[in-house]
């Protein structure tokens, strides 16, 4: 669905934000892309929907260039950008002038996400707080069912509850044939909602698998102490001693925490890669 081949991007060509970089996102996933602020992450994601262009590399979405932005492309690809801009008409007046745009918008479905969200139905858009436009901005892309859902930092501006709305509705859109790309800084806003990682740091993918695989090899956990323990990989005091993440040689079952996953990906990367075998 997702395709890169040996992608290189940069604002200019003496610093490039990642180079040669390869991978393959397929559909019936939730992916979640995590990496430090300046990792080049709304970057990736913006070369991934033709709004910014590889200097090197090739990429295809859904079958397309994403740089030629033709309408069979765009009317099969939904972006919720981090900073928004919505116009100055009412919902009804929105969904008038651009659901057309998208072949396959259910309009029910948008009218129950925005019912579910407690949104306003009379008020122009920008009468909103920047809250009620992100999750207006989201029931609409979830109702343009489109093949391919990317977006940047969708949780920013949302309140817990929201949030909590948010994850139900997104992992409620997934299907087989639909690929869904998230990227964001506030780790635990994925909790119970993406089944694939992507880490990106210095240009390069630290990490990406299924969750499935992260728990095969990876174990999440407390421990009583971390002395003389090489399986440990990144561990922080907690009350009850040490939670960690380590290498699951006994095989052991356990739940994946993402913050921890992320801190030792960063804390260890040349440990976890092997890992992984990178």
């Amino acid at each position: 669905m997702i395709h890169l081949d040996r992608v290189s991007f940069g604002y200019s060509k003496q610093k490039l934000l990642f180079e040669d970089l390869s991978m393959e996102l397929l559909p019936g996933h939730i992916y979640g892309l995590l990496g430090k602020n300046g990792a080049g992450k709304s970057s990736l994601l913006r070369n991934m929907v033709g709004l910014l262009f590889p200097l090197a590399g090739t990429i295809k979405v859904a079958g397309f260039e994403p740089r030629k932005r033709f309408p069979a492309f765009l009317q099969d690809v939904f972006f919720i950008p981090e900073e928004i801009y919505l116009p100055s008409v009412t919902i009804e007046k929105y969904l008038q002038m651009l659901a057309p745009f998208y072949p396959k918008f259910d309009e029910h479905q948008f009218r129950e996400h925005i019912s579910e969200m407690d949104l306003p139905k009379n008020n122009k858009l920008t009468g909103m707080s920047f809250g009620q436009k992100k999750k207006f901005l989201i029931a609409f892309a979830l109702a343009a069912n489109t093949r391919v859902l990317i977006m940047d930092e969708p949780t920013n501006g949302l309140d817990i509850p929201s949030k909590s709305q948010f994850r139900k509705l997104v992992s409620c859109a997934l299907n087989k044939d639909r690929l869904i790309l998230i990227s964001t800084h506030q780790v635990r806003d994925l909790d119970n909602l993406i089944d694939s990682i992507i880490i990106l740091e210095d240009s390069r993918i630290l990490l990406k698998h299924s969750l499935d695989v992260v728990t095969e090899r990876l174990c999440f956990g407390t421990l009583s102490t971390i002395a003389y323990d090489d399986r440990v990989i990144y561990s922080e005091p907690s009350l009850r001693g040490y939670k960690a993440v380590f290498e699951n040689s006994g095989h052991e079952e356990s739940r994946v925490d993402l913050e921890q996953l992320f801190n030792a990906v960063m804390e260890n990367p040349d440990r976890i890669q092997k890992i992984f075998n990178y």
